[in-house]
């Protein structure tokens, strides 16, 4: 079942109802800055790859605030938001199914979860079982990159059972918790996730104090 299409709608739409000034997890991003990333990156692909690639950070942050900067009135910022919403272009390589879900699921789940939980009172949503199946499996393809900078073995374990080795190493913690809450802490977003750690206090203490994430 294709989840993309479903999850920008959402997307979308926590933008709109937090308007164009709102916090979020992203760094020193308010909610402008986050639509306009999700624009870019769809748009101006060289943009995007800056999120990941520190080399091009600088650049990319600067086309992100300067496209941002378009969008501080309520009226502008719907309309960016609404052409975040419109999908990439009609011969983007994203349109394609396949690479649509793997570069855009764990996306847009991580910046929907970036915007509600960045306000004081948020709650888990209750994710449909097929669609938390989807984003584990997201997940998992992806885990040793996301853990690589932890000097750990790291276990990703679900309540329901399943389990994913992402590191090896002598000292191992498990991270415990539903598909979405794993997901928003291997993206580094460690105080926000609904995680418990099961290993020795010591490399506990180790992986709390790790960089996570890209």
């Amino acid at each position: 079942m294709h989840f993309v299409d479903p999850s920008r709608e959402v997307l979308a739409e926590t933008l709109l109802a937090a308007g164009p000034h709102a916090p979020t997890l992203c760094d020193g991003w308010q909610t402008k800055e986050l639509a306009a990333h999700l624009y870019l990156r769809e748009h101006r692909p060289s943009v995007g790859i800056g999120a990941i690639i520190k080399p091009l950070a600088v650049v990319s942050e600067k086309a992100t605030r300067k496209r941002a900067a378009t969008a501080s009135t309520a009226a502008e910022y719907e309309k960016l938001v609404n052409e975040f919403r419109k999908g990439p272009p009609f011969l983007s390589p994203m349109r394609l199914p396949s690479i649509d879900t793997s570069t855009n699921l764990i996306e847009y789940f991580v910046h929907t979860e970036d915007v509600r939980r960045a306000t004081s009172r948020w709650a888990p949503r209750a994710l449909d079982e097929t669609y938390s199946n989807a984003l584990w499996d997201e997940l998992i393809k992806r885990a040793a990159i996301l853990y690589r900078g932890v000097d750990l073995g790291i276990v990703l374990v679900r309540p329901d059972g399943p389990r994913h080795v992402a590191r090896r190493a002598p000292v191992s913690v498990a991270i415990v918790g539903e598909p979405g809450e794993l997901l928003m802490h291997a993206h580094g977003r460690t105080r926000h996730a609904l995680v418990t750690f099961e290993g020795e206090p010591d490399a506990v203490a180790l992986l709390e104090s790790a960089e996570v994430g890209l």
